[in-house]
């Protein structure tokens, strides 16, 4: 990695953006390109440490941009495509842009590393592309049954990208990580939303009884598996990264509530959205084996994501005040939740 130039996609992301400060803080020879098109989640923010860092740099654009996508593919070693539209609420009232963005632009991301030989493409996907499960874990030989279009799309990429690896042997490696939380999280996602509802003294919209249950993962862990992968994974297989925290949406809620020090008579249970998974689950054995376990426990890991919305109000403000963070066909019910 000392010397490697990487594309990173999608960068100015949650994922992404947290992923790029753990490589210029760990490796002093990887230069870094992030192509990100700033949409209402890109945030330039969320990199203000490393922008003045010489072995990085931003370009704004669309991974679905071949021009662009090919200029910035010459001359690197790895894409990592962070990039996608990601949040199943907003892919009920736009299913158009998700295609575009997941399926579209990944192909695009595939023509260019084809083009110019990369070494390693690590497509970024989730955990959703399974679909539900009631017993059990997905492994990853598991059937792709996605419920939503955003997880559909997503799955449209991996099997994209599986198939540059089987026909013409592009060394792609696919991770799939369950549900993340951390810093720099866009306040539409259930922790952040709820912690800063709460904050605020608003209601949190929880999805009907609150029992669909979600396996959590701390971001830096995935950031490190990610980096794992990276170095020790297989060109052509898929990896689960999994927390191994699987709780109800109701623990959660109360979880946060708990550590505000708020009253649970904050909830406000909300009708249901349409095709809600009601449980992941995420057989990790397989990264295991290269070495990988999350490191972090989840009480002390959500306690330190509370305190960093705590201590980072302007950056949460500043994008709720956008007016941009609400699905309509969640406000039109009057619930303004925002869960994946």
């Amino acid at each position: 990695m000392a010397k490697k130039r990487l594309l990173i996609t999608g960068g100015a992301g949650f994922i992404g953006s947290n992923f790029i400060r753990h490589l210029l803080t760990k490796y002093d020879g990887c230069r870094i390109t992030n192509l990100d098109k700033l949409t209402y989640c890109g945030n330039l923010e969320n990199l203000k440490d490393a922008a003045k860092n010489k072995r990085y740099k931003f370009v704004k654009g669309d991974i679905a941009d071949d021009k662009l996508v090919r200029r910035l593919v010459k001359g690197c070693d790895i894409i990592i495509n962070f990039a996608a539209e990601t949040h199943v609420d907003r892919s009920i009232t736009d299913p158009h842009s998700f295609v575009r963005t997941n399926v579209f632009g990944t192909h695009t991301l595939l023509e260019a590393a084809r083009a110019s030989g990369i070494e390693r493409f690590i497509q970024i996907s989730t955990d959703e592309v399974y679909g539900s499960i009631e017993r059990g874990s997905f492994k990853e030989t598991d059937p792709l049954l996605p419920n939503s279009p955003y997880s559909a799309a997503k799955a449209g990429g991996d099997l994209l990208a599986r198939s540059y690896f089987i026909t013409f042997k592009l060394p792609v490696i696919i991770t799939r990580s369950s549900n993340n939380f951390g810093p720099y999280q866009y306040p539409e996602k259930v922790i952040p939303l709820f912690i800063t509802n709460a904050i605020e003294n608003k209601r949190l919209p929880l999805y009907a009884d609150g029992m669909n249950v979600r396996d959590w993962l701390f971001v830096l862990d995935n950031c490190e598996a990610i980096d794992m992968v990276l170095h020790k994974g297989r060109p052509g297989e898929i990896y689960n990264i999994g927390g191994g925290t699987e709780i109800t949406n109701l623990r959660l809620t109360h979880a946060i509530l708990d550590m505000l020090g708020k009253s649970r008579s904050l909830i406000k249970f909300v009708n249901d959205r349409p095709g809600h998974d009601k449980r992941y689950s995420l057989d990790i054995a397989k990264i295991s084996a290269l070495g990988w376990r999350p490191g972090r426990d989840f009480e002390s890991s959500l306690k330190a994501t509370v305190n960093w919305y705590i201590a980072n109000e302007r950056w949460w403000r500043r994008l709720v005040k956008c007016g941009k963070n609400v699905p309509a066909w969640n406000a039109a019910r009057g619930a303004g939740s925002r869960q994946r």
